[in-house]
């Protein structure tokens, strides 16, 4: 939960027209949240307005418009440039940062009308280079979804349908963690999730997925859960819905158990893992991989056409040109 009274009135503003408005996600709230307030701790500091320099301590609420009136494209170069030296932050946490500042400004210049130039208009993103994305191969997935099921777990029905659902439909965390009883249509084997931007998508349930669900139902608690969790389909030991950190754990404890390396693997490279194998065995269109994936731009997509290295080989001895 955001603690409103922390923030200045104009933030909250901020907040409530990217709820209502641009129709936010709660996610993308707390990050607009979060990146706002740091930001407006960097400026009180930056401005000489606190001789703190624990950014824990620092109480942004008492701003006032006026300094943000004040605030030129110079000031937020220097946001960015202590985020790369002195937090040694990436090129892609820098880029969201960036992203929340640029329509932080653009609504109290064009929207709220609190200020009268917006100092972000000609704000540039750092450049992200591509990475190949880290994926579990075929053996590598069948082996943790084995070690998943194992009889020292007894929260095995749950876990296994988990990185089932993970490794068989490239959702994100939070969709999984989101996922309603009522939003699984079980005569059409398919599923509606609430994606990045607040946007809903189908995804299809394949027969491992049904069936892992269904042995989940028949063991998940019915009794003592938590009144706002009663709809929620994967529940913690506490009867209440799974937390991102829980199912963060419990994808770190089954990748220790199948002898992988939980440094190079997460619950996201799960999602890679899904949509690779899909790539690459399903024949499947990129176009549709983007749909599945819930990608907003086809370019984001892109990068799984590339991981598929056999194919480059084998382009290159086909060569007419390769036996002379």
């Amino acid at each position: 939960m955001i603690n409103r009274d922390l923030n200045p009135s104009f933030v909250n503003s901020f907040l409530d027209y990217s709820i209502t408005i641009l129709n936010k996600s709660p996610n993308s709230i707390k990050e607009y949240n979060y990146d706002l307030n740091n930001f407006l701790k960097f400026i009180k500091i930056h401005f000489k307005l606190t001789n703190e320099r624990d950014y824990s301590k620092i109480d942004v609420s008492d701003l006032d418009i006026n300094v943000i009136k004040k605030i030129d494209l110079e000031d937020i170069h220097s946001y960015i440039s202590y985020m790369a030296t002195e937090l040694r932050s990436k090129p892609a946490t820098r880029a969201r940062k960036i992203s929340t500042i640029r329509i932080f400004f653009k609504y109290l210049s064009n929207k709220a009308k609190l200020i009268d130039t917006n100092p972000a208009q000609n704000l540039e993103t750092p450049k992200l280079g591509k990475r190949m994305p880290k994926y579990l191969s075929l053996d590598e997935s069948r082996k943790l979804l084995e070690v998943t099921q194992s009889e020292d777990n007894r929260n095995s029905e749950r876990d296994f349908a988990i990185i089932t659902l993970f490794l068989n439909c490239g959702m994100r965390l939070s969709e999984l963690v989101n996922i309603n009883i009522k939003d699984i249509t079980f005569s059409e084997a398919k599923l509606n999730v609430i994606g990045k931007g607040n946007k809903e998508r189908t995804i299809y349930l394949n027969n491992a997925c049904v069936s892992a669900i269904n042995n989940y139902l028949l063991v998940r608690p019915k009794e003592g859960i938590k009144y706002d969790s009663r709809d929620a389909l994967f529940l913690s030991e506490r009867r209440e819905r799974i937390s991102n950190r829980t199912v963060q754990l419990i994808v770190k404890k089954e990748l220790l158990k199948a002898g992988l390396d939980i440094n190079k693997y997460s619950v996201h490279k799960l999602r890679h893992t899904a949509a690779t194998l899909m790539y690459q065995y399903g024949n499947v269109d990129i176009r549709a991989l983007q749909e599945l994936l819930g990608h907003e731009s086809i370019s984001t997509t892109e990068i799984y056409t590339h991981v598929d290295n056999s194919q480059i080989r084998n382009a290159v001895e086909n060569n007419p040109l390769a036996n002379l």
